[in-house]
């Protein structure tokens, strides 16, 4: 699926209304930039469910490690 935006003053852009509804972004969502080679990817950072917490907080062991797997959107070991 090709779209096009366009970078406009103040380097604003708009996420195309086809991205928009197939990535389900919505108004107040981060968008993580990365470059990969000489592309450009983004990704929408999904919010964390009661679940991720959860998970967080029984793992046990090593907490930096555990958060840094969750937010790379990791499954964290219960």
């Amino acid at each position: 699926m090709l779209s096009k935006s366009k970078v406009s003053k103040g380097y604003l852009t708009v996420v195309p209304k086809l991205i928009r509804e197939a990535s389900e972004v919505r108004e107040g969502d981060i968008l993580e930039w990365s470059l990969e080679g000489a592309r450009i990817v983004v990704r929408p950072r999904r919010r964390r469910t009661l679940d991720d917490l959860e998970g967080l907080i029984e793992g046990g062991g090593d907490a930096v490690a555990s958060k840094r797997k969750a937010q790379r959107g990791e499954t964290v070991p219960r």
